[in-house]
């Protein structure tokens, strides 16, 4: 299969930069909010220093808050330390046009401690790389897509921060969900983001409007979970670079007003073995034929919601989007094509898939899908079973589990977990706890718009 249009090797580069169609490159890592960092290079020198060097980046930026404030608590870097350097090494499997950055390639990075050289284990894309590596040690390819949602608004960034994120005028006035007229409104957008995403390697299948006013769903070609990830963050990137460039705001707020629907993650997912899709089989599963492979696949993955929901869920307004007939799950359950339940079981012979619903716009895609694996292959590796298909409304069931409620209740119950520790490795679930809970400490010292509307006058 020829490579997607947009994707370049290092020969490729070359010529370019030699007829000056690209004279920068952009070398980028996610850090733990699912951001991209790094630097811009001059397209030569990357040529002629980075690809076998790599370069630095300092350690702090895996301690960081939202601001960028160094946060203390962290064994992996801390002031006692210094906040040395790390090494970012090209992953030039990733190297491709940024076509919506002028004259730009883009290449995506693993993160390397600079003493032993090996992978700095609480990065997000080597935490994905070893769920991979266990995925594989079993025979398994674990193929993935994620359906990301956002908001669109008419007003910029710089406006929206005027605003202090209040008021915001949306791109739609009525709920849009799969309307082309008011599609058409948006795709002035819509359709930039889709081509630059196409012509930067990242083959992309539909857009649509969805269920609030100018909310949108963009979803791009299911591939193996380590490239699926990579093409996510890329694609937040440039959806956000592309709202800048044209005086608007976009967001991947789980749920930026409470009036509104929220906006998902939702993650397909399946295991390859070889060319065979490993879910492929006989076994009953209520409705659902298919193999004791993909049984103890869902059983693992429904068990082990309430440890890794962090990763699925990881800021506070994450859980103000489970809300009945939300569209969003709020019990665990599963069942054929039934979006009340977080796992939505879809396809078949090859496309075969779990669907969870659960994750929002706003998770790490590396954490979250090492999440959803790493429980998977623990359900083939202990032979659990699936519970019984749920055949109705789940929101309307009095006897199943709630998801976590916040993020306190999943950062107690990732911190505490044992299978979190034989999974992720405690240097992991202790390095993300400390995240999780300065997210969750942060909030608990600010005080909100709504504590002033509800009190300042009537308490």
């Amino acid at each position: 299969m020829a490579p997607p249009r947009g994707m370049l090797t290092h020969e490729d580069l070359g010529q370019r930069v030699a007829d000056g169609s690209i004279d920068t490159v952009v070398v980028a890592f996610t850090d733990h909010y699912g951001r991209q960092m790094g630097k811009r290079f001059d397209a030569e020198f990357f040529l002629e220093e980075a690809v076998e060097e790599g370069t630095h980046g300092c350690d702090y930026l895996l301690t960081v808050d939202m601001e960028m404030e160094p946060v203390p608590g962290y064994a992996y870097a801390n002031w006692e330390l210094g906040y040395g350097d790390f090494h970012l090494v090209p992953d030039m499997s990733t190297l491709r046009v940024a076509s919506w950055l002028d004259r730009s390639a883009l290449v995506l990075c693993d993160v390397a401690d600079q003493r032993n050289h090996g992978p700095v284990a609480v990065a997000p894309r080597s935490i994905l790389a070893r769920q991979v590596e266990r995925a594989a040690d079993l025979g398994f390819t674990a193929m993935a897509g994620s359906e990301l949602e956002y908001f669109l608004y008419e007003d910029s960034y710089a406006q929206a921060n005027a605003k202090g994120y209040a008021g915001l005028q949306p791109q739609g006035w009525y709920i849009e969900d799969y309307h082309l007229l008011q599609g058409t409104r948006e795709e002035h957008i819509n359709g930039a983001l889709r081509r630059h995403l196409r012509d930067s390697g990242i083959p992309v299948e539909t857009s649509k409007g969805e269920w609030g006013r100018g909310q949108h769903e963009l979803n791009v070609r299911y591939t193996d979970v380590m490239t699926m990830a990579d093409r996510h963050v890329i694609y937040k990137q440039c959806a956000k670079d592309l709202a800048e460039q044209s005086g608007l705001a976009i967001t991947f707020m789980a749920k930026p007003d409470e009036s509104e629907a929220g906006s998902s993650c939702h993650v397909h997912i399946s295991l390859w073995d070889s060319d065979t899709n490993a879910f492929v089989g006989d076994e009953e599963y209520g409705t659902v034929s298919a193999s004791k492979t993909f049984g103890a696949f869902l059983a693992g993955m429904m068990s082990h919601v309430p440890e890794v929901m962090a990763l699925y869920a990881p800021t506070i307004n994450s859980y103000k989007r489970y809300q009945s007939g939300s569209w969003a799950p709020t019990q665990l359950a599963w069942s054929r094509d039934n979006r009340t339940a977080g796992f939505r079981v879809v396809g078949s012979g090859p496309s075969l898939r779990i669907e969870c619903r659960i994750p929002g716009a706003d998770c790490n895609p590396y954490l979250a899908f090492a999440g959803l694996l790493a429980s998977g292959l623990d359900g083939i590796g202990q032979q659990m079973e699936a519970p019984d298909a749920f055949e109705g409304d789940v929101y309307t069931a009095s006897d199943l589990e709630h998801v976590p409620r916040t993020l306190r209740d999943a950062t107690d119950k990732f911190e505490s977990s044992s299978f979190v520790t034989e999974a992720l490795g405690a240097d992991v679930q202790m390095h993300y706890s400390h995240f999780f809970r300065v997210e969750q400490e942060a909030f608990d010292r600010a005080v909100t718009d709504w504590e002033r509307r509800r009190y300042f006058e009537r308490i």
